[in-house]
């Protein structure tokens, strides 16, 4: 048999997904994959049920329908006061993967330089490779993951590109400051570099943060791609509507590009979907406030049997390094050993932290935790924690 494309070489299925097939044997609690696994609220539910029934069923427009368009418009100029104007500058796609495809696809030719911060989203980093990226890696460290623009700055090269950005970030919960946006907007106007920002997990924040789109600035709109969604803030990962804004320029190549990849994201659903924006302001503050009792129990239980964490900033996330237990506890020699440890003794799944890693060793001693659970889920998913970890001794 002729062998594969050489951009297939290196793919495997991700950490992510071999943890939720391990649960399925042992029935335990998945706090490895983002899945959210609360209820889509009732009213998006509904618009989405009478889209099928009026027979809204045939392709949309590349771009999204026009009230999901607008609304969007809207939002992104209120919230995020993005400088948008029109809904040429805002594309509806498959999932923010789609739109970070399409980006990518529409600002890259092979052997680009591509700069990316770490901890990162694996799927970025995949992607990138898929596509003949080349990616410079910027690490951040614990407890702030502050941002090294020496760094950055030592990196670029006339092959670089473009810069992805996530905030708040996944695995880590880091929030972008406005300060740190404006010192990476200078380095972007001084390179002439596009930046892409993945802003999905824009509504969960804590301790009085703000979130802050990099295309916000004076002068950043014309060079940023933002992607967003609405899987996590709407609970929703498996309905697949992403979306992306920026300059029309931009925006419309990235329309035909998903033209030929998938031709449009599910006409239905984005009825569904414009629904949301007719919700009361209110469904924000209460996801913030669940999320954040969720976020302190779990990070408080983690704090209690042992592990060193710096508390997300935003997200649903939690990097805990959990090298502390190691006097005490076996099988915590390194991440893979620590994750199947607590699928064994806790029945609790999570995400080796070198997932998150360019060299492996630099993730051995974290594990990634998510707290996108229904409160009982999770209590149920701490008290087994507390008891595998008190019990669990070394010989």
């Amino acid at each position: 048999m002729r062998p594969l494309a050489d951009r297939t070489k290196g793919l495997v299925q991700s950490n992510i997904r071999a943890v939720t097939l391990m649960l399925k044997d042992s029935g335990g609690i998945n706090l490895g994959q983002g899945i959210c696994d609360m209820p889509t609220p009732p009213s998006i539910k509904e618009a989405a049920k009478k889209a099928i029934d009026e027979d809204e069923s045939i392709y949309s427009y590349y771009g999204g329908i026009d009230s999901l368009r607008d609304s969007l418009v809207v939002k992104s100029s209120t919230y995020n006061k993005m400088p948008v104007s029109s809904p040429e500058e805002v594309m509806v796609t498959v999932g923010s993967t789609g739109a970070f495809v399409t980006a990518m696809f529409c600002l890259l030719n092979s052997g680009d330089e591509v700069m990316v911060f770490e901890p990162f989203y694996g799927y970025h980093i995949n992607l990138l490779q898929v596509m003949g990226a080349q990616i410079r890696f910027i690490p951040t460290r614990p407890p702030n993951w502050e941002i090294p623009f020496d760094a950055i700055e030592k990196a670029i090269t006339e092959r670089t590109r473009a810069i992805i950005l996530n905030t708040p970030g996944n695995p880590h919960g880091k929030v972008w400051t406005h300060e740190e946006l404006a010192r990476l907007l200078v380095i972007l106007e001084k390179h002439d570099l596009y930046a892409i920002t993945d802003e999905i997990y824009e509504y969960m924040l804590y301790d009085g943060r703000a979130h802050y789109s990099l295309a916000a600035l004076p002068g950043a709109f014309d060079r940023t791609i933002t992607i967003s969604g609405f899987s996590k803030t709407y609970n929703m990962t498996g309905w697949r509507i992403g979306y992306a804004i920026g300059p029309e320029p931009i925006i419309s190549k990235m329309g035909l590009l998903a033209d030929l990849l998938y031709i449009c994201s599910p006409t239905p659903l984005q009825h569904g979907v414009a629904a949301a924006f007719k919700m009361n302001n209110r469904y924000f503050d209460d996801l913030a406030s669940a999320y954040d009792q969720k976020r302190t129990l779990m990070c408080s239980t983690l704090d209690d049997v042992g592990f060193d964490l710096s508390w997300p900033q935003g997200s649903y996330y939690v990097l805990a390094d959990f090298s502390p237990l190691r006097d005490r506890l076996k099988g915590f020699k390194d991440d893979v050993e620590a994750c199947q440890t607590l699928i064994q003794k806790a029945r609790v799944g999570t995400v080796p932290g070198q997932s998150f890693f360019n060299n492996p060793k630099d993730g051995q001693s974290f594990l990634r935790f998510c707290f996108a659970k229904e409160l009982d889920v999770l209590q149920s998913a701490c008290s087994q924690l507390k008891e595998a970890l008190s019990s669990t001794r070394s010989a």
